[in-house]
């Protein structure tokens, strides 16, 4: 099959919940889906540098919860939360529909997610970054904080190229056919110049096993914590922290008086 699947919508009843949660008779359906599409592009047009990952809308009768997801919630709660007082005044005022006040939760590690990842490069090549430094870089971080497998893909007119073409970067593995596989996948666009160039990132996070909670986040194993100090001690030249302190020196040869 030379189809693709989306990997999140692919995982949605087995180990992955969608993002809006809400039932409707066939009525009302058509409107919810648009109040969700404006909800969520509002968002991202008024918090462009809030990162936010993704939305959650739950209804529940007239009630309407949104959850925002976001590696800076201050940005978005601002001085004494009057930021999110007025993202939810001017929902209100765009779907013209009361809402619950809006929840506001932190992600931890902004590099194992997909989405805040594709984003983050795609900031790089609009600002003129090199596009492989920013696919290497990436793949990096995401190992070091624990991350099984990650896959970057950049397509476009690369670099100014005349031919439009893909480039892609990737470490570990990424069992894209595997249910049960934790499978974050994120997709943005960069614009430059010479047009947009579309980045696509897949993250492995490992497997969810029937019976327990999907793990959203992985803590930083001794590997990549070893590794993280070795490039540390590279950056500094090969020398250790404690090198240039008292003591460290080699202390020249004694004379014999000759």
């Amino acid at each position: 099959m030379g189809q693709k699947v989306h990997p999140i919508g692919f995982r949605i009843g087995v180990i992955r919940e969608p993002d809006s949660k809400w039932y409707l008779p066939k009525r009302g359906f058509a409107e919810a889906v648009h109040e969700d599409y404006l909800i969520r592009r509002y968002v991202k047009e008024q918090l462009p540098n809030a990162a936010v990952s993704r939305v959650e809308i739950e209804r529940a009768g007239n009630r309407i919860k949104i959850t925002l997801h976001t590696a800076k919630p201050g940005v978005i709660i601002g001085k004494s939360g009057k930021g999110a007082e007025e993202l939810r005044a001017a929902l209100e005022k765009l779907i013209k529909k009361p809402l619950l006040p809006i929840s506001v939760q932190e992600i931890p590690h902004a590099d194992l997610d997909a989405q805040l990842v594709a984003e983050s490069i795609a900031m790089q090549i609009s600002k003129r970054i090199a596009y492989k430094r920013a696919m290497r870089q990436a793949v990096l971080r995401a190992m070091k904080l624990g991350a099984k497998g990650i896959r970057v893909m950049c397509s476009g007119r690369l670099a100014g190229a005349e031919m439009a073409r893909r480039e892609q970067d990737r470490q570990g593995k990424i069992p894209l056919q595997t249910l049960r596989a934790d499978i974050d996948y994120g997709f943005a666009e960069a614009p430059t110049t010479y047009g947009n160039i579309g980045v696509k990132v897949w993250i492995y996070k490992g497997d969810v096993l029937p019976g327990q909670p999907r793990q959203s986040e992985l803590p930083p194993t001794r590997q990549a914590r070893y590794e993280a100090r070795a490039d540390r001690t590279a950056a500094r030249g090969g020398r250790s922290r404690r090198s240039g302190r008292r003591g460290s020196r080699p202390r020249p040869a004694a004379s014999n008086g000759s």
